[in-house]
């Protein structure tokens, strides 16, 4: 699979779990690739997830926040 480095927003790059399903949204048996030209305006307003992390994400969120809180911290002394 070949992506272009400026692919924005990356949310546009999706994978999903097994050919069939893929080929089921184009109704063949199998499908090993699936290019969206185009968007329902409605669709276009909804949001994946809404915004929740996971406990792993939250983790390295907290753990990230530590460490520059640290070096903030170790800046001004």
């Amino acid at each position: 699979m070949l992506i272009a480095h400026d692919v924005d927003p990356i949310k546009l790059v999706v994978y999903v779990k097994g050919k069939a399903r893929l080929g089921s949204i184009v109704h063949k048996k199998t499908a090993s690739a699936l290019c969206l030209t185009t968007v329902k305006y409605e669709d276009k307003m909804k949001k994946s997830g809404g915004d929740i992390m996971g406990s792993k994400s939250h983790a390295r969120t907290k753990a990230k926040e530590r460490v520059l809180a640290k070096e903030a911290a170790h800046r001004l002394n």
